[in-house]
């Protein structure tokens, strides 16, 4: 089996083969989902946009990213990854054409918003993945996924100010961001036709049910209703944030309807999730099929801190930089790229060290070192010299990429079948964390902005107290009603 293949990150063939075209789609997504941020000067000064319409359209870029991450990992899981990739990195190009030659602010915040569906190509990839490599392998393979794939947000703010340059004129910006939408649109189909889901011989295990999440103990799924909770509020604090007491995107009524389907959702969701999950209630599940959900809070929560930080980070940072030390948008871009630019080490660092030093350990490190960087961000100002300021930005972008390395090396290890959901809820919290911290930035300044992020990351410590190292073996039932184990420790 490919599996028992040799880990060469020069080959192409088997295993590597699927881990670098999947890397590839990921990082295709992120430099679609970020070409707007190194370019936002110019594209608030060709749409006529105010300083909060253009922070709008950073919030609005990863709003629905938060349902798209719950909706994806259920349609990989069902579908499996080569079909849903292909199919996302099709239709995300269209919505990237709608952007790149939008008139008004309105539709250039639908088509932000739309893309938000393009941060889901994250998940697939997870399941991907975890289906091609061991467990001794597989914080490594995530992370290197992960990570090279993450590298695209840096990618996008390194070259598109130079591209624009290259290109000239008032419509420059336009053309860059096209650019990105017809790779995309090009990629899907190269996607679809070299990879495949699993090794040859080996089961693609699905769920039994779609629609809501499998847990296995009554207590699991009250827990379960409880960490749906904070993506609705993200989506409601998005609906305030454009209502007329925000940046009056949207009438009092629109909002008020949206609260009101909000809630609605809610209940549907819940009701899913227990028809899914019915059966539980009558007859209990037996012990060797059982996963703890307390371990997918715990790694949501660590998302919400890390992922969650660098989406936000990112959206500001080249304004940030051209702002505090007065930059060009070509030179603000360069150095704030070297925030993201560290995903090309410190994320598949994160999971190599996580392979071999344990799961919870390297977090519990990872997330102190996270908190101690985002407190020394948040004393950057126009005093520093721009270079250590920089070296700042790396030095906690390293904790920060690292760390989630390290959660998407636990995730696949906590029940196969479900793993396309549990990456897209971890996933969808990574979002929330984004939509919570740039609300936050719209209404402070950068230095408590940052301490925010800070604070958040110690709260994620003092979870993973609760978090248990994964061990032994997880239990997953063939068609024929046989069972595999899947070593996991």
């Amino acid at each position: 089996m490919d599996k028992d293949t040799k880990f060469n990150l020069f080959s192409f063939t088997g295993k590597m083969k699927v881990l670098h075209m999947s890397w590839m789609a990921f990082f295709i997504t992120f430099f679609v989902w970020f070409n707007h941020a190194p370019l936002m000067g110019a594209i608030a000064e060709s749409l006529g946009l105010s300083a909060a319409q253009a922070k709008t359209l950073l919030i609005l870029n990863v709003a629905l990213t938060i349902p798209a991450r719950i909706i994806i990992g259920m349609l990989t899981d069902k579908f499996g990854p080569r079909r849903v990739y292909s199919a996302l990195l099709f239709i995300s190009a269209f919505p990237c054409f709608m952007f790149a030659f939008a008139d008004s602010f309105e539709v250039a915040a639908l088509a932000r918003l739309l893309l938000g569906f393009i941060g889901a190509g994250f998940v697939i990839g997870i399941r991907m993945v975890s289906e091609w490599f061991p467990h001794n392998e597989l914080g490594t393979a995530e992370g290197i996924y992960g990570g090279w794939g993450n590298f695209g947000s840096a990618a996008a703010s390194f070259t598109l100010p130079w591209i624009a340059v290259l290109i000239g004129g008032d419509d420059a910006w336009r053309y860059s961001i096209a650019i990105t939408g017809v790779v995309c649109f090009f990629w899907g189909f190269v996607y679809y036709n070299t990879v495949s889901d699993t090794p040859k011989g080996s089961t693609y295990f699905r769920p039994k049910n779609i629609g809501g999440m499998e847990v296995t103990s009554k207590g699991d799924f009250a827990f379960l209703i409880v960490m749906k909770l904070p993506m609705y509020f993200a989506l409601a604090l998005l609906t305030w944030k454009l209502s007329p007491n925000g940046v009056q995107l949207i009438s009092e009524t629109f909002a008020l309807a949206a609260y009101v389907g909000l809630v609605a959702l809610f209940i549907i969701d819940c009701y899913k999730a227990y028809e899914v999950n019915r059966e539980m209630f009558v007859k209990p599940v037996p012990e060797i099929q059982r996963y703890k959900f307390k371990q997918v809070a715990v790694l949501n929560i660590l998302y919400f801190a890390t992922f969650g930080s660098e989406l936000a980070v990112v959206s500001m940072l080249p304004m940030f930089f051209a702002d505090t030390f007065g930059l060009s948008a070509v030179v603000a871009g360069m150095v704030a790229s070297a925030y993201a630019f560290m995903n090309l080490m410190s994320r598949p660092g994160g999971g190599l060290i996580s392979d071999k030093f344990g799961r919870k350990k390297t977090l519990l490190i990872l997330t102190a070192g996270l908190a101690v960087g985002y407190f020394v961000m948040s004393l950057i100002d126009a005093t520093w010299p721009v270079w250590v300021a920089m070296v700042a930005a790396m030095a906690c972008s390293f904790f920060v990429q690292a760390g989630e390395g390290a959660v998407f090396a636990v995730v696949p290890l906590i029940k196969r079948r479900l793993t396309g959901q549990i990456a897209g809820m971890t996933g969808a919290y990574g979002n929330v964390g984004a939509v919570t911290y740039l609300t936050i930035y719209s209404m402070v300044d950068a230095s408590t902005f940052f301490i925010v992020i800070a604070c958040t990351a110690v709260l994620g410590f003092v979870t993973l107290l609760l978090m248990e190292e994964p061990s032994g073996h997880m239990a997953e039932v063939r068609e024929d009603g046989s069972v595999e184990l899947i070593k996991v420790g």
